[in-house]
């Protein structure tokens, strides 16, 4: 694989941790204890995640699978790895250090909701705490900031002028951003993107058109389907976001193009 991408928010207490939603998720999340007895927090499920300490956030069982339905996605695609515990951002890039892994681009999407300031971090504080921990970590020269809320975007383009800028787009969230533009991608780059990221039922050639007018390349997500990724290259987008890196390794083999190395069993450095 090119990269991985990792989803951040940011903690009651100011700390960095993955997580893909702003709230504590039922279906991947379990409360185990309180933090302390008679915690009036506790249960953390279903609180945000802003309002919430790490020490607190730290007593979840992350590694659950609780799916709402049988046919879940989560029950047919993941594993469960009961008793894991919701990792900081900081621990994450120390693991991808420690495995040697510098030559993987480390994609960091900061959740940020600017229709729900209520779940969501100060942009700028936010933003800032991602770059210096990425920096701190000698991981900023390879990684990109990624966000719906494009506000982070215009604060990570005056603070970390180098670093990729992916303006992350759907149907259900042109307005986060303002009225929706009729050339999102010219709204994208004004905002600070070096790249428009929309999610593949937007792909067609004239957004293709606008993102190539506006000097942006186009990375499209989330695409597990041979034939869809086919479609998108043969449209022009520079990168695809898949679940499934070893489908595209497919589609990137049959049509000649490079190939990051296979991962094989990874051990430590020093080991």
């Amino acid at each position: 694989m090119h990269a991985l991408e990792l989803d951040v928010a940011l903690t009651a207490d100011r700390r960095l941790v993955l997580t893909h939603d702003l709230t504590v998720s039922a279906v991947t999340s379990a409360d185990t204890r309180p933090v302390k007895p008679d915690d009036p927090a506790f249960p953390y499920v279903g609180k945000p995640i802003n309002a919430l300490t790490l020490a607190q956030l730290r007593t979840l069982d992350v590694g659950v699978r609780l799916p709402r339905h049988p046919d879940d996605v989560f029950a047919v695609t993941q594993v469960a790895m009961p008793d894991t515990r919701m990792p900081t951002f900081g621990a994450v890039l120390g693991l991808a250090n420690a495995y040697a892994a510098e030559n993987v681009r480390l994609h960091v999407e900061l959740k940020s909701d600017p229709t729900r300031p209520a779940l969501t971090a100060d942009p700028r504080l936010f933003t800032e705490l991602v770059i210096d921990e990425l920096e701190r970590h000698g991981r900023l020269r390879n990684a990109a900031i990624l966000s719906f809320d494009w506000r982070i975007l215009g604060h990570a383009a005056e603070l970390a002028p180098d670093t990729r800028r992916f303006a992350l787009i759907e149907l259900d969230t042109l307005d986060w951003n303002g009225p929706p533009a009729d050339d999102v991608a010219a709204a994208a780059r004004d905002a600070g993107a070096t790249t428009l990221s929309p999610e593949h039922v937007m792909v067609d050639e004239r957004l293709m058109s606008q993102a190539a007018a506006a000097g942006l390349d186009v990375a499209v997500w989330t695409v597990n389907d041979q034939a869809l990724a086919a479609r998108m290259l043969d449209l022009g987008v520079a990168g695809i976001v898949t679940d499934y890196p070893d489908r595209m390794r497919e589609v990137w083999q049959e049509r000649g193009l490079e190939l990051p190395d296979p991962v094989g069993p990874l051990k430590p450095v020093g080991v």
